[in-house]
């Protein structure tokens, strides 16, 4: 318990650390400010006309649906025959559209809480993300280019304990700041909305996905946190963890994805660590691939498009981050640290 203590308070006093916070703290103190000045309460005039534009939207949306059932009888008037319309009329079925239009959707400067609330929420995730690597890979790159973790293994000479010590404060320290900061951020938004916008429709299906939402967030934060340490273990510096992100980043999701696309290669994006992150994090994502239909011969309609699902993508997400820390951990045990 005294190792955790003293682990904990070395991550608080880190001046990086405290740096991190800072701008964590002044990004979401820029972006209320900037939905607080750009939204407005509306008032009944325009709340009559984004209730008929929605309206009329859903009408237009079940005209469309009704055209594309005539025109698969066969009883679609000529005058109509040159619309596009899908080969499977279920896809614009109203009833199955996950969502239909709001009035919300025709009010441009006013901000809506229920709609507004799961892109918002996908900015803190991606912030907390990197918040989380740089973090992870500095608290060990660190202590170990500068000999701090010598001197922690004089006063308790346990390498793995030390080590796990370490990881364990980390991931502790980040999922409190990380529930702290969604609590707050959400709720600053929830504020601007019912004083400076709409609410919006907050029934038990938007807070389930929301929560939903927010759980795989904290996971991939997680996650985030200890790959930055792992790696930054395996390279003994801060900068191992950053060269590699980068490396990945412009080797592979760049130049590998132009490779792949230049070859003609099968569903590229699978092979992508970023599908997987969105793949986790939206529950289920669709891709576009011409190649998925190149072999299509029959009557049957092919749309070109296959699907990941959160699945799958975790377990790419886990083998990664628990391989390395696995490999990080072995290294540890064995390297010499003078």
């Amino acid at each position: 318990m005294n190792l955790v203590r003293a682990e904990l308070e070395r991550l608080s006093a880190r001046r990086f650390v405290q740096l991190m916070v800072v701008l964590l703290v002044l990004a979401f103190a820029v972006t209320a400010a900037t939905t607080l000045a750009g939204s407005h309460k509306p008032n009944a005039d325009e709340m009559n006309s984004a209730r008929a534009q929605a309206a009329e939207a859903r009408q237009g949306m079940e005209v469309a649906f009704q055209q594309c059932l005539s025109r698969q009888n066969s009883t679609l008037p000529q005058s109509e025959m040159g619309q596009y319309f899908p080969e499977e009329c279920s896809s614009i079925d109203p009833i199955r559209q996950d969502r239909l239009p709001i009035p919300a959707d025709y009010l441009p400067g006013v901000f809506s809480f229920a709609g507004q609330a799961l892109p918002l929420l996908y900015f803190l995730i991606a912030f907390l993300v990197l918040f989380g690597f740089l973090v992870g890979a500095s608290y060990i790159g660190a202590d170990l280019n500068s000999g701090g973790v010598v001197n922690l293994l004089l006063w308790r000479p346990r390498r793995l304990t030390v080590l796990a010590a370490k990881l364990g404060t980390l991931l502790g320290t980040v999922l409190v700041l990380a529930l702290l900061a969604s609590v707050a951020y959400l709720a600053t938004f929830w504020v601007i909305g019912q004083t400076a916008g709409l609410p919006g429709q907050l029934d038990g299906d938007f807070w389930r996905s929301l929560g939903a939402v927010h759980g795989r967030g904290l996971v991939l934060v997680l996650l985030a946190s200890a790959l930055g340490f792992a790696i930054a273990t395996l390279g003994r510096h801060t900068s191992a963890a950053l060269g590699a992100a980068a490396a990945y980043a412009v080797l592979w999701e760049l130049g590998g994805r132009l490779v792949l696309e230049i070859v003609d290669a099968r569903r590229p994006d699978q092979l992508m660590l970023s599908s997987h992150i969105a793949t986790w994090l939206s529950g289920r994502t669709r891709f576009y691939d011409p190649q998925v239909c190149a072999g299509s011969t029959g009557t049957r309609y092919c749309e070109s498009f296959y699907s990941l699902n959160w699945p799958t993508a975790l377990l790419v997400l886990l083998v990664l981050t628990g391989g390395l820390t696995a490999a990080a951990f072995a290294v540890f045990r064995r390297r010499d640290l003078i």
